[in-house]
């Protein structure tokens, strides 16, 4: 059986990145739960490749690989920081480049960050419809912190650990481990990022 993955989008433009320290987290936690494979992207990375493309057949090498990346895993947790109430262009441009065709019926979980709770819905009524569009899964359970969920940049408050581990159980419940179980994976095992220039 082939090895499933998960595949971790973090909208971030800067770096440290309370966004990609969640999304992170989710991708952690899930594959532990389901003893998929792990890595992650961050857009502060990946958009300069992403950027000299403005149609996916403009796409160079490195390009193609991310892409490539995003319509091969089995799993996605996709993240941004709300910007002007939404995800980052950067994230959107991405999508951009990916097959209409290539997310039909893949897993999702939707995250994102801000500085204030008001924009807590952004998952609703951004980030949901855009993978509606894909024919995507998106599961249920949604995941939003706020700065003050943060020490730094790691997550302190154990309630938005708690909505990861309720949005890996709706995972779990459709994406059925395999027999690579966390019990098998290496203690401290972090995703590997997906290399976005040389």
């Amino acid at each position: 059986m082939t090895e499933r993955t998960i595949l971790g989008l973090s909208g971030n433009v800067k770096k440290p990145s309370r966004t990609a320290s969640l999304v992170e987290a989710i991708v952690l936690a899930s594959a532990e739960r389901t003893g998929a494979s792990q890595h992650i992207i961050e857009l502060v990375d990946a958009a300069p490749v992403l950027f000299k493309a403005l149609r996916a057949d403009q796409l160079d090498a490195q390009g193609r690989a991310i892409i490539d990346a995003v319509e091969a895993a089995d799993v996605l947790v996709v993240g941004s920081p709300v910007y002007r109430a939404s995800y980052t262009g950067a994230l959107k441009h991405l999508f951009d480049l990916v097959d209409y065709r290539a997310l039909t019926g893949k897993r999702v979980i939707l995250a994102a960050t801000g500085g204030t709770p008001l924009h807590g819905l952004m998952t609703e009524h951004q980030l949901r419809p855009l993978f509606g569009f894909f024919n995507a899964l998106t599961l249920p359970t949604a995941i939003y912190a706020t700065e003050a969920d943060f020490t730094g940049y790691e997550i302190s408050n154990p309630a938005v650990h708690e909505r990861i581990e309720r949005a890996v159980s709706d995972l779990a419940q459709v994406l059925p481990a395999t027999d690579q179980t966390a019990a098998t994976r290496a203690p401290g095992h972090r995703p590997a990022l997906v290399a976005a220039s040389a």
